[in-house]
Order: C-alpha cells, then structure tokens, then sequence
C-alpha cells in the first residue's frame, strides 16, 4: 500500500533519516512529510482541507473543480486549500493538468509529552 506519513519532526531529524536511506540504499517505504510543530500540522491539515485528503485518496489526477465537486464546496474556497496543500508538498500537480494525492493511505504521527 503507497503511504504518506504526516509527521511532527525537526528539519535535522528528516535530514539524518535521508542521509542515512542514501548511504545504506534503504529507506523505510513510506513517504515521509515533516512539520516543525505539531501547530503547523494542523494550521496546515484543518478539517477542510483532510475533507479533500479524504476525497482525493487512492484516486487519480482531478481537476480543482472535480475536488470541490467531490467534498460540495466552493471551487474558489477548494483552490485556496489545494493551493496550501501543494505548498507543503501534500499534493502535487499532475503532469497530465489538475492535482493528485498519489497516495491510498495516510498516517500522522505525532507525540504530546508532558513539560
């Protein structure tokens, strides 16, 4: 199963992880995406927006206009949220025109430790 795993970790941590995937030639299979703080998850992942995670998940390329058609939004709303979503490298633009989120699963990680 292709996955993506939304992650809040530190920029040195996501480096060591590809260092060390280079110099052995493995890495773990899954997409990795990392957030500073789990504040910018969910500043970028909010309710809207995981709608059209959901909506776009196991599917193909699709026009902002068949997302905001999928999750009965506004298109001009939808395009701001997969506008944000590209930005953080959560969706990607299909080379064949419109946006894909090529994955079939989704995973956060996160960790609330006391102070």
């Amino acid at each position: 199963m292709n996955t993506v795993i939304l992650e809040v970790r530190s920029l040195a941590d996501t480096l060591a992880d590809a260092a060390r995937a280079m110099n052995t030639g493995h890495a773990d299979g899954a997409v990795r995406i990392g957030f500073a703080t789990p504040e910018l998850l969910w500043q970028v992942l909010t309710a809207k927006r995981w709608e059209i995670l959901k909506a776009m998940c196991g599917a193909d390329a699709m026009s902002i206009r068949e997302v905001a058609r999928r999750v009965g939004r506004d298109v001009k709303a939808v395009h701001r949220d997969v506008v944000a979503l590209l930005d953080a490298g959560v969706l990607t633009r299909a080379t064949t025109g419109g946006v894909v989120f090529p994955f079939e699963a989704v995973k956060v990680e996160f960790m609330l430790e006391a102070a």
